[in-house]
């Protein structure tokens, strides 16, 4: 069983690394783990939350404690590859303009992972283009959010099956399937999933494979190809 690290193990450094930023840090104050300040006109209010490990809970009391202060840190028992190392989590701390630390209890040393300040993700322009083509090309929303145990029914998946479902009757040439699915030419070529299979330049039939890929997307509601 694994010991449980108190938080008061790591008050020392933070109260450390705090005043190290010429600030007057004391503990347990009106809730707080820690509130520092550093005087002038206005004083400057800095809060600190500890926990043993990065948990939603310390995230959503930093968020409590945001609106009555300058800066939030908050400070997590450091480890090799837990959520301290996450660096989406990281990235979650600086979009709230949170500070995070990762602390050894053991040695003092205390690892800043993210500076308290205002954050705008730089956009990722490829990422966002994909998403684009991807939603406008799908016909209609055939696969349910937070499906995890069936294919996803992408547009290319889509597109697929409009050509297997051509090739049903037996071969075609690429050049009739062009008009129904434009995409057809690449997507015979290709050939991902291993549903189609070329018996003469330019012209495919269904492999069984594909055969079995139209009969189960029949029995699958919401999940038709599309005309």
């Amino acid at each position: 069983m694994r010991r449980r690290i108190p938080e008061t193990s790591l008050y020392a450094a933070v109260k450390r690394h705090l005043e190290g930023l010429g600030l007057d840090a004391k503990g347990e104050v009106m809730g707080c783990d820690v509130v520092a300040m550093r005087a002038g006109d206005p004083p400057v209010l800095v809060i600190a939350e500890m926990k043993a490990g990065l948990t939603l809970e310390l995230v959503l009391q930093g968020v409590d404690r945001a609106a009555a202060s300058d800066e939030v840190w908050l400070a997590v028992r450091a480890t090799r590859r837990g959520r301290d190392r996450d660096r989406r989590a990281h990235r979650l701390c600086r979009m709230l303009g949170f500070g995070l630390l990762a602390v050894t209890p053991s040695t003092g040393r205390v690892e800043i992972l993210a500076e308290p300040a205002p954050y705008r993700p730089r956009k990722d322009v490829r990422r966002r283009g994909l998403l684009l083509r991807e939603h406008a090309a799908r016909q209609g929303d055939p696969t349910p959010g937070g499906s995890t145990r069936q294919p996803i029914m992408t547009a290319y998946r889509q597109a697929a099956l409009r050509c297997a479902t051509a090739l049903q009757e037996g071969p075609r040439r690429t050049r009739e399937l062009a008009p129904l699915v434009p995409e057809a030419p690449r997507i015979l070529l290709r050939n991902v999933h291993g549903w189609f299979e070329r018996v003469a330049r330019g012209t495919y039939r269904l492999t069984p494979r594909g055969r079995a890929a139209l009969a189960d997307t029949a029995l699958s509601p919401g999940h038709a190809p599309g005309p």
